[in-house]
């Protein structure tokens, strides 16, 4: 398809921004975009780094709860229990992340129909989880304990695999471990912010030499975009859940997914 690639910038972008906090896998939607779509970028440090416009959007929306919390931390232990939950659960995306981050780049990133097989498969589990009949004992993101977030930390590993999604990991961790729909789609937003900051910082530090002033250029356009995009996402997606839950993300996964699968055998 002949389009620019700034134009094809500003549409990853804004898949970014609409799809980084539902749990259908951005970075799965991003690269499969960009398969049929024609976009290649250095060493796949745009579909990293605009990330960060989400993760700018995640500290605009939640500036003041934010703000709360650590000011309040000195004297509040609910306060620096749940920065204590946020960051321990982030230590393992560390590890896994370090260790695996050239062969995620170089292979994961680079199979499309992996990334359809995933998509499906998470859809399939999204619808599962959402007919369970699962008891909530956490009804806010800060309540849920310690250990229980570290927990949720492992299971976000997986969204490393693309097409799993990050979101969609986190939330049905969160969900089987006893956080309400809504507290677990908090929880995901704020865990975010750690996680994809901490990949954004670590493929730039690798791959910043690769990058020339067009390849900067289409990353400020995808990252504006995305933060556009995800605001909105952010400030709906707490309500639809809690009264309609994930289901339609499930449908979505599975119907792009499968797709994606027959695009791919009909050659296009």
């Amino acid at each position: 398809m002949d389009l620019s690639n700034n134009l094809l910038a500003l549409i990853l972008g804004f898949i970014e921004g609409l799809t980084e906090f539902l749990p259908v896998s951005s970075t799965g939607h991003i690269l499969l975009a960009g398969h049929f779509l024609g976009f290649e970028s250095t060493g796949k440090t745009f579909e990293v780094v605009i990330q960060l416009g989400a993760v700018m959007a995640v500290l605009s929306v939640y500036a003041a709860k934010l703000w709360q919390v650590f000011t309040t931390a000195p004297s509040e232990p609910a306060s620096r229990r749940f920065i204590a939950a946020v960051l321990l659960a982030f230590l393992p995306a560390v590890f896994i992340g370090v260790l695996t981050h050239d062969f995620i780049k170089a292979v994961l990133f680079e199979s499309p129909r992996l990334i359809a097989v995933m998509l499906i498969l998470g859809g399939l589990v999204l619808l599962f989880v959402d007919r369970m009949k699962l008891t909530s004992k956490y009804e806010d993101a800060m309540d849920i304990p310690i250990p229980r977030a570290i927990a949720i930390g492992f299971i976000q590993c997986l969204a490393m695999i693309p097409g799993v999604s990050r979101s969609g990991a986190t939330i049905v961790g969160a969900l089987a471990l006893g956080a309400s729909k809504r507290a677990s789609a908090e929880f995901s937003f704020f865990l975010a912010m750690p996680t994809m900051a901490g990949a954004f910082a670590y493929d730039l530090m690798k791959n910043w030499h690769l990058l020339d002033p067009n390849a900067v250029t289409q990353i400020g356009i995808g990252f504006v975009a995305a933060f556009i995009l995800a605001v909105i996402v952010v400030k709906g997606l707490l309500g639809y859940v809690s009264r309609h839950g994930y289901a339609l993300f499930g449908w979505w996964r599975i119907v792009v997914g499968i797709t994606v699968l027959l695009a791919l055998g009909a050659g296009t």
